[in-house]
């Protein structure tokens, strides 16, 4: 016969072992019904039996001082693989009582079964086999076939919830050794378990039937929470009847005020404009005017600054009553976002108005669906009543068993306690499943709590709404007087009109005066063309009078001589005499009256 590869066998009966302990696992933790702790036999020997499938084949790394053979290697590659897994290496090299890489490696396949993600991070390590073949020989479990089967088998451990103690644990000096005693079966073994069959079903008939006894005292505690609820509904459907009447009356007060707002702001706004039209004519009257007479008057600014000033003070004027038209549009214009505001909010109560109808509806169409449930629940527990009758017969039949069944029961007296702690178990659960109908009970009441105080909150709802409309009112009373002062505001703006034309009237004579003083003064220049060798000292070059040699200010002014051309003030030219070039008399210093007067003296006999 030809030999077997041991290397295939070793695979072999390790791939076997894992489907036992795997399927074991799976059937022990579905019959025990509540999570699995890291005491729990079956648990920990599929740790053992995963530990052996992971080291087969595993290559041996030398050092210079020592030879090292562990599995965390692999399992620390899942990391780079598989990005999800790197909350479980860190939590592993986190835990401060692994000291050993075989500890780590422990620790990892513990949160790997609590995270149900064992089967996703080993497959991203079967298909990388170039990777694993730095850690495996080619012969190892790993790398062949049996490695993909097992974790296809993992896939299973999904069902089960785990709760494992991973930091009390002493994980590094635990001894890997399979127990084969678990997966062997005897005859006896096969006979309590037939025994341990009948009495549970047994017992989960008796539970069936408490539990159908209970449910039909819940069906009488729901009956008189439908009433309740019944007459509850009864009152809110009252109470929104009158909010409805409520908000059509702030309805129609809204529309009014809305209709006077509008024509309080069409009026404000036809004033505005006719304002705006008349003052904006006004300037361009005004700057024609003065570019008129700035051409006109260069020369003669500084006899008119006081006239200027007055100029300045009106336009200040103006500048005031400008600012006071756009402070009145500013407050129009806050007037409006007041009013959108407040349409906004009755926009809101209609909306939660429309919930609230909503709601009711959903109130009404459940107390139908309860009353079509009440109705089935009537059959239901007629039904329930014929059932009980069989289970009463049935009972009789199962008590002749039990008496029968009573022998059976002294044998295996050590089986029945394990029964007994399982019932137990069982009975804790249905507590539990009370104490949760019971919360749901008080989350009923609380539902029904904070309906009313959203009943409450409506009720401020519109007790607010009507402090707006009475806001509101105030506002339109403002409005009122607002407009009272914007009137005022108008007589005086016609005031201050009349009293600008007639400082344009003024100023038009005063233009008459000067333009004829200007034509003397052209003469006059015409007259001392004609004298020569005369030169004509500028204003800016004059600072101080010749004679006298006092500085020129708004007191002193500037006057030329017409016979020599120099500036003097007005002490020393308060003189007047003919000259050959002009026939009138004109102003003359106080030396050339002198010189002229000597030669006019000489020249007589």
């Amino acid at each position: 016969m030809a030999t077997k590869d041991p290397t295939a066998v070793e695979r072999a009966n390790l791939l076997n072992m894992a489907k036992l302990s795997i399927k074991g696992l799976i059937e022990s933790a579905l019959s025990f019904g509540r999570t699995l702790d890291s005491d729990y036999p079956p648990l920990q020997q599929f740790f053992v039996v995963m530990e052996h499938c992971l080291k087969h084949g595993l290559k041996v790394r030398k050092s210079f001082l020592s030879s090292n053979k562990t599995i965390w290697g692999p399992l620390e590659l899942v990391e780079k693989l598989y990005p999800e897994a790197e909350e479980i290496g860190a939590s592993v090299r986190d835990l401060p009582g692994l000291k050993t890489p075989l500890g780590r490696a422990r620790a990892w396949l513990r949160l790997a079964l609590m995270q149900k993600k064992m089967a996703d991070y080993l497959r991203c390590l079967i298909i990388q086999r170039d990777l694993l073949s730095e850690f495996y020989e080619y012969h190892a479990l790993m790398m062949e076939e049996e490695g993909a089967v097992i974790v296809g088998l993992l896939v299973g451990l999904n069902v089960i919830d785990a709760n494992l103690c991973v930091k009390g644990e002493d994980l590094d000096s635990q001894v890997g050794v399979i127990d084969f005693s678990m997966y062997l079966k005897n005859e006896d073994d096969i006979g309590n378990k037939e025994r341990n069959v009948q009495i549970a079903a047994i017992l989960d008939q008796k539970n069936y039937v408490e539990e159908l006894n209970r449910q039909l005292n819940t069906v009488i505690s729901l009956h008189s929470r439908v009433d309740s609820l019944e007459k509850s509904n009864t009152k809110l459907i009252e109470e929104l009847a009158i909010a409805k009447n409520n908000i059509i009356k702030l309805q129609e007060e809204n529309h009014q005020l809305r209709s006077e707002n509008k024509l309080i702001l069409m009026k404000t706004q036809q004033h505005l404009e006719v304002t705006k039209v008349d003052v904006e004519a006004e300037l361009q009257t005004y700057k024609h005017s003065r570019q008129g007479l700035d051409e006109m008057y260069n020369e003669a600014r500084r006899q008119l600054r006081d006239e200027s000033q007055l100029r300045q003070d009106v336009e200040n004027e103006l500048a005031v009553q400008v600012s006071m038209k756009h402070e009145i549009e500013l407050a129009m214009k806050l007037l409006e976002k007041d009013i959108h505001e407040k349409q906004d909010t009755l926009i809101g109560l209609r909306q939660q108005l429309e919930e609230v109808k909503a709601i009711n509806i959903e109130m009404y169409q459940k107390l139908q669906g309860s009353e079509d449930s009440m109705k089935e629940k009537n059959e239901i527990i007629a039904r329930l009543e014929e059932k009980t009758n069989k289970i009463t017969v049935a009972m009789r039949q199962l008590e002749q068993r039990l008496q029968q069944a009573e022998k059976a029961q002294m044998e295996a007296e050590d089986e029945d306690k394990k029964h007994l702690q399982e019932c137990q178990s069982k009975s804790d659960s249905l507590q539990k499943q009370i104490s949760q109908k019971e919360k749901q009970l008080a989350q009923l009441e609380t539902d029904l709590k904070i309906e009313k105080e959203w009943r409450q909150t409506l009720q401020e709802d519109l007790q607010k709404e009507k402090d707006a409309l009475s806001h509101l009112r105030n506002e339109t009373g403002q409005l009122i007087s607002l407009k009272k002062e914007f009137l005022n505001l108008q007589d005086e703006n016609q005031q201050l009109k009349k009293i600008y034309h007639e400082q344009e009237q003024a100023l038009q004579e005063l233009g008459n005066k000067l333009s004829e003083s200007k034509l003397k003064i052209e003469d006059i220049k015409e007259a001392n063309k004609a004298l020569q060798g005369l030169v004509w000292l500028k204003d800016k070059e004059a600072t101080h009078c010749k004679l006298c040699e006092k500085e020129f200010s708004l007191s002193k002014r500037k006057h030329h001589c017409r016979n020599c051309g120099e500036i003097f003030c007005n002490a020393c030219s308060d003189n007047e005499l003919p000259l050959p070039s002009s026939p009138k008399p004109v102003r003359v210093c106080d030396s050339c009256h002198a010189l002229l007067i000597q030669r006019c003296s000489s020249n007589l006999p």
